[in-house]
């Protein structure tokens, strides 16, 4: 048996994870440590049956610790996830802070779970929530056809802005609520003045009623940081490092599960018939595609759930050897806290 920590355990991704672990039939911990900084420290939260009191975040809390799950700001990772490490732990960092080091693997257990065990910095990293939303999907695929290039469109929800997306969007939704608005440029925007909503935001433009083309910050060539780690992290999930990649990410009016359309490209011959097969055969993905019946993916039925959700499964007509899909992940579940600690339940079994 080993013992957990986890780090962030009153966050938003921190409370999912342990309703994860509640859930779990067995567990491979002998203990498990909450941990969070002073403002948290002392809480008292319930882990399968047991009341456990929140640890202050400090170089001791990870003596004795076998792995560490960091479900905290990137910073926050940058200057502790080494010092777990450095105290004989495994750090699995849900943040950006590791991803891109040639160092640190990005790991997805249903893909690439091998490279959990290349860590000699001791870190493991979790990777974005969008790209991680088809990363099942795209693996088995790319298992079986061998993936050239992908084209995306992200569709994701406010949480992934964290709880202060979460409350803005309730917020514009009740100023809109039973208000004619959405009729002409500008309506929305003042029917959330009106209501007192304050000009500051975590979206560039109101998201009630509307989809922003934005998501992440700005980097070269007006591309979005989120744009560029799917680019990035999937290439490095899939062990493709000149896969051709392009994305363009919006936030819609949505609360948890980003949606992805995909337009995937193989080396060579592919057929829907084949992917349902291959999807179909995937432990962690729900296939969901008849259209006749009103089948398909969508956020409402995926959210709270832990398998991705995949349907819309169509050959391109001008494109050969291409399908488009469209797939759906909570991004707090399977998009964070699932994932990280599957990673952990991958490392448990080697130590």
């Amino acid at each position: 048996m080993t013992v957990l920590a986890i780090v962030g355990a009153t966050g938003a991704v921190g409370s999912t994870m342990i309703d994860i672990i509640d859930a779990r039939e067995t567990v491979p911990w002998s203990e498990i440590r909450l941990v969070a900084s002073a403002r948290s420290a002392g809480k008292v939260l319930r882990v399968r049956g047991e009341d456990v009191t929140v640890r202050l975040l400090e170089p001791e809390v990870f003596d004795g610790v076998d792995i560490a799950l960091f479900d905290v700001p990137d910073a926050v990772s940058a200057e502790w996830a080494p010092v777990a490490a450095a105290r004989g732990a495994v750090a699995v960092d849900n943040s950006g802070a590791f991803r891109m080091d040639s160092e640190v693997p990005l790991v997805v257990p249903e893909v690439n779970a091998d490279e959990a065990a290349n860590r000699p910095k001791g870190i493991i990293a979790n990777p974005n929530c969008t790209t991680l939303s088809m990363m099942a999907a795209m693996g088995a695929l790319h298992r079986e056809f061998g993936l050239t290039a992908l084209v995306v469109a992200s569709y994701q929800a406010a949480s992934g802005a964290g709880q202060p997306g979460i409350d803005r969007l309730q917020a514009e939704l009740s100023a809109v609520s039973g208000q004619d608005v959405g009729r002409r440029a500008g309506d929305v925007a003042e029917a959330i003045s009106a209501a007192g909503l304050p000009a500051e935001s975590p979206f560039p433009a109101p998201l009630a009623l509307n989809v922003v083309p934005w998501a992440g910050s700005l980097k070269d060539d007006g591309w979005s940081s989120e744009e560029l780690k799917v680019r990035n992290e999937s290439r490095k999930i899939l062990g493709i490092p000149d896969l051709k990649v392009s994305a363009t990410c919006v936030r819609v009016p949505v609360i948890t599960t980003h949606a992805l359309a995909v337009h995937a490209t193989f080396a060579g011959e592919v057929s829907v018939d084949a992917a349902h097969k291959v999807l179909g055969a995937q432990p962690t993905i729900v296939l969901r595609d008849d259209p006749a019946a009103g089948q398909w993916p969508t956020p409402a039925d995926a959210v709270g759930g832990d398998p991705t959700v995949v349907g819309r499964v169509r050959q391109a007509l001008d494109f050969p050897n291409t399908l488009e899909l469209f797939v759906c992940g909570d991004n707090l579940r399977k998009g964070a806290a699932l994932n990280t600690y599957e990673i952990a339940e991958t490392v448990a079994a080697t130590l």
